[in-house]
């Protein structure tokens, strides 16, 4: 989604950062160590039905935890949503020497095994466009501009170690290849059967120096 998109960089973002912007991380260590149980049982739940309609008090339901707990280190569902997705990818670092194409290839394998997730990125993104869901649109903002950062610069130096062709714009490609992979794993929601990561592997065919 782009889960990955998993994105490239993501990790290296300061965690008590997205603490601050993304919920409480709690005054001490069993607090901060709360937050994080909650997180990643949430990984769980989310990635076996995704959550798009379920409310607060449900998704604390089924994570096993009271609803005033929730509350207590989040302000709000859509903050939770996205600290759960925040936390997901940072489970998943990308691989130093990846290319640019192949971050995005690795993420889309990965994903194929959590629709849930991959269903939870697609909802948050849109999500992100309402006018009410300044968590979402902030959040998604951010990424969005630090991938396209991080691709474009791989592009670059692909093009100077002659692997990516010269006449491209890293920048544009940067984006384009972000909305390819997005839109792909809206059609493998749509249609498992899709062969995701092999569609958009495809690409590299039309970024190879011509020979």
């Amino acid at each position: 989604m782009t889960l990955g998109d998993d994105s490239p960089g993501d990790d290296a973002l300061d965690d008590s950062a997205d603490d601050e912007r993304l919920g409480r991380s709690g005054a001490y260590s069993k607090g901060v160590a709360r937050r994080q149980e909650i997180l990643n049982r949430a990984i769980d739940v989310f990635a076996e039905r995704g959550a798009d309609g379920a409310s607060l008090r449900s998704i604390a339901r089924a994570l096993g935890v009271s609803h005033a707990a929730l509350l207590h280190y989040f302000d709000s569902r859509e903050q939770l949503l996205v600290a759960v997705y925040d936390h997901a990818n940072r489970q998943r670092p990308p691989a130093p020497d990846a290319t640019a194409l192949s971050s995005l290839t690795d993420a889309a394998e990965h994903n194929t095994a959590v629709p849930g997730l991959v269903e939870l990125y697609t909802t948050l993104v849109a999500t992100s466009l309402k006018e009410d869901s300044a968590t979402a649109r902030e959040y998604f903002t951010a990424r969005f501009a630090r991938l396209r950062e991080d691709l474009a610069a791989r592009l670059r130096q692909e093009q100077a170690d002659g692997l990516v062709r010269a006449d491209c714009d890293p920048d544009q490609v940067a984006a384009l290849l972000i909305a390819a992979s997005d839109g792909l794993q809206v059609q493998w929601l749509l249609d498992p059967s899709l062969p995701l990561a092999r569609s958009l592997g495809a690409l590299g065919g039309l970024l190879a120096p011509p020979r």
